[in-house]
């Protein structure tokens, strides 16, 4: 199981922070991958939860373009709680930038046919870091597609 140091949370905290308290002016592209912020709703709560993530946008399809985004973890044995959210209420917003999305989440699974095309879209994009957390986890790594609604 993968653990992140208390020092890799702090920068995702403050990410997460300057993206949301500038309106996305400051945050989209903090690192050398594009970053969205993801509003769900707390499936126990029912507050709004944020976080940050990395994303690929998919555009192949006919349907409209999505965001994808990897329920990695950081390669902990346990899913995000996130994608637990999404799954009790799938619809949620997205900021990209300083756009403001409502999305509907489709999450994929091995085994599901647009699967391996997701994840090889988010990966890529990603500097391959997904293929390293799910080498060290024994837990199958959903792909999450948000398309606007």
């Amino acid at each position: 199981m993968a653990k992140t140091s208390p020092g890799f949370r702090t920068f995702i905290r403050f990410h997460e922070w300057l993206y949301a308290s500038t309106g996305g002016r400051l945050g989209h592209h903090l690192t050398v991958v594009p970053s969205l912020l993801l509003h769900t709703t707390g499936r126990k709560s029912g507050e709004r939860r944020t976080v940050a993530l990395v994303y690929a946008r998919d555009g192949d399809r006919q349907a409209p373009a999505g965001y994808v985004l990897v329920a990695s973890n950081h390669g902990m044995d346990r899913p995000p709680a996130w994608l637990l959210n999404l799954e009790a209420n799938p619809k949620a917003e997205i900021q990209v930038g300083r756009r403001l999305l409502t999305v509907n989440a489709e999450v994929y699974r091995p085994g599901d046919p647009e699967y391996a095309r997701l994840w090889t879209l988010a990966d890529n994009g990603n500097r391959h870091r997904y293929e390293r957390y799910q080498a060290g986890t024994s837990r199958p790594i959903p792909v999450v597609r948000m398309v606007a609604t």
